[in-house]
């Protein structure tokens, strides 16, 4: 190596550094892939407001909804990695997308470096509560004895709810009639009336109608069991070892951002989210809170890929 280029590099180590250093000394902004209202919307908020405070600089929250996420996710992956802009990540805007998109104009995976996890948020297995099924067992014999006899529900195909009910039905050598729904609201509405049987639900949505008695609990999707239903066992603990399917929350950044910065971020996001109130805010919103080092968060992003490429793939799912 010549002298030349040996001083450039140690010019370039310098100046990243010294920038390090001296971030941030303006606001940063937080881009969110869903609009105002929205879980991912709150959650961002909340750790947008809390950073802010613990690096001395406002964070602005930029909502750009549409494409299942896509355009905000797009909107950070080419924008300056110098640590002004960050972006919510979620299993929507980092997997599901990925199966159903051949154009999708990001990889999830190369043009992103991962900041933090925040948190899962559980699904919880329901069903019609005149169904004689008290528990994942029963409900999986049922299904034997009369293959495509059960229905449920999803949003459509590739979504979460569509893929965790294949997981499950692929693990257990069951058959079910997939019935797809342009809106969550509705499809809940016909299983609480018996016209669907079974349905994969957001806990958060799903629990003011589970409290009610208008549809039964089975199982939780997430490896742990959920605060606001501690006696409905995990998928796992009711028989099938193994199985997680969960909406997750993350923070992430436009890929060659300094590791000083996110090394930074990390720490901070962290440390907002064993503070007492957040944990309360983010249980409020149906989230288990799940630390992680950014090298975690990347191979879980790559293994829900993997994951769920490979039951799409069985399902003759295709991108388009």
């Amino acid at each position: 190596m010549t002298r030349m280029a040996l001083a450039l590099i140690l010019a370039i180590a310098t100046a990243t550094t010294a920038h390090a250093q001296a971030w941030p000394d303006k606001p940063i902004r937080m881009i969110v892939p869903l609009p105002a209202g929205a879980a991912v919307d709150v959650i961002g908020r909340l750790i947008c407001t809390k950073l802010g405070e613990r690096l001395g600089q406002t964070i602005v929250v930029e909502n750009r909804p549409g494409a299942s996420g896509a355009i905000a996710s797009d909107a950070v992956a080419k924008a300056v990695p110098d640590g002004y802009t960050l972006g919510m990540a979620t299993s929507t805007t980092h997997v599901s997308t990925v199966l159903l998109n051949a154009k999708l104009p990001y990889d999830p995976v190369k043009d992103f470096v991962p900041i933090a996890m925040i948190g899962v948020a559980p699904y919880v297995l329901t069903v019609y509560p005149k169904l004689p099924a008290k528990d994942l067992a029963e409900l999986l014999a049922l299904a034997r004895a009369k293959p495509k006899a059960l229905s449920y529900s999803s949003v459509g195909n590739a979504s979460l709810g569509h893929l965790a009910t294949e997981l499950m039905a692929s693990m257990a050598n069951v058959q079910l009639n997939h019935v797809p729904y342009r809106a969550t609201g509705q499809a809940v509405i016909d299983l609480a009336e018996g016209r669907i049987d079974i349905t994969f639900g957001l806990l958060g949505s799903n629990l003011p109608l589970i409290r009610e008695g208008k549809i039964r609990p089975l199982a939780l999707s997430t490896l742990r069991r959920a605060d606001d239903l501690p006696e409905v066992p995990t998928m796992a603990e009711a028989g099938l070892p193994g199985f997680e399917a969960s909406v997750w929350f993350a923070v992430v950044a436009p890929a060659a951002l300094p590791p000083a910065i996110v090394d930074r971020l990390n720490r901070e996001i962290n440390a907002i989210l064993d503070e007492a109130d957040v944990k309360r805010t983010l249980a409020a919103q149906g989230t288990q809170i799940e630390l992680s080092t950014p090298e975690k968060l990347r191979e879980r992003i790559r293994a829900d890929i993997e994951k769920w490429r490979a039951v799409a793939d069985k399902l003759g799912i295709k991108p388009e």
